[in-house]
């Protein structure tokens, strides 16, 4: 059976370039080593990658011996629930592609909240039009 997102539907690829995931596969799959549940596919801000930094997460320099290239604004990137939380309830959230977010990160943040921030475009943009 595959991965499921947010809206149920399949677990689609987060980011390639670089590549991101705690598998290191570009997808924000989870498991029983992924303590840290980096399921939610974030685009980072410079104001993201400030804050995280501000809590001791700094997400910008790289980290050669973990395969983390450090991340710049526009980067996609599978992010741990406990600090995106944590960035939104601060004010300083990171956008979030709904359909390449984990189901699993509903146990520890709202739809509603991740909803706030998605950056996610429709297959059909037909469906923007009034």
């Amino acid at each position: 059976m595959s991965e499921r997102n947010v809206l149920g539907g399949e677990l689609e690829l987060c980011g390639t370039d670089p590549v991101t995931g705690f598998y290191r596969d570009g997808c924000c799959s989870t498991g029983p080593e992924d303590l840290g549940s980096h399921t939610i596919c974030a685009v980072v801000t410079a104001e993201f990658l400030e804050h995280q930094r501000s809590i001791g997460n700094d997400l910008s320099t790289p980290v050669p011996q973990y395969l983390f290239p450090g991340l710049v604004p526009g980067d996609r990137w599978c992010v741990t629930a406990t600090n995106w939380l944590r960035a939104h309830e601060d004010g300083a959230a990171a956008y979030v592609v709904l359909a390449s977010t984990h189901e699993a990160v509903l146990e520890l943040v709202p739809l509603a909240a991740l909803r706030e921030h998605a950056v996610d475009v429709p297959g059909d943009p037909g469906v923007l039009e009034d």
